[in-house]
């Protein structure tokens, strides 16, 4: 189930490629099933945090295999309407996301 409009990539091999700017991310696990949905004002800081620490503390989203992201300059708005897309389509919140709390509307 792919959730946004860009291609699958590989977690490690391309994580810190991206550019500096806001956007919304998806993490999939190696079955290509979402766990993570993110948004963040710097994907580049953001990747290279995750990167650098490997998901330090965190099993769920140390699953992560591939990704996708978005450029947006309204990251939260697109967030909010890329997890509603996901809750409609599935019932629930990826799996690392549960643990988070989540507004929506």
């Amino acid at each position: 189930m792919e959730l946004l409009d860009d291609k699958m990539r590989v977690w490690i091999d391309s994580a810190k490629l991206v550019k500096a700017v806001s956007g919304v991310y998806v993490l999939y696990n190696r079955k290509k099933e979402p766990i993570f949905i993110g948004e963040t004002k710097n994907l580049e800081t953001t990747f290279t945090k995750y990167v650098d620490t490997e998901f330090e503390g965190d099993e769920c989203m140390q699953k992560t295999s591939s990704y996708q992201r978005i450029f947006t300059n309204d990251h939260e708005e697109e967030h909010k309407q890329v997890i509603e897309q996901f809750k409609n389509e599935t019932g629930k919140l990826p799996e690392c996301n549960n643990k988070i709390k989540i507004q929506t509307p």
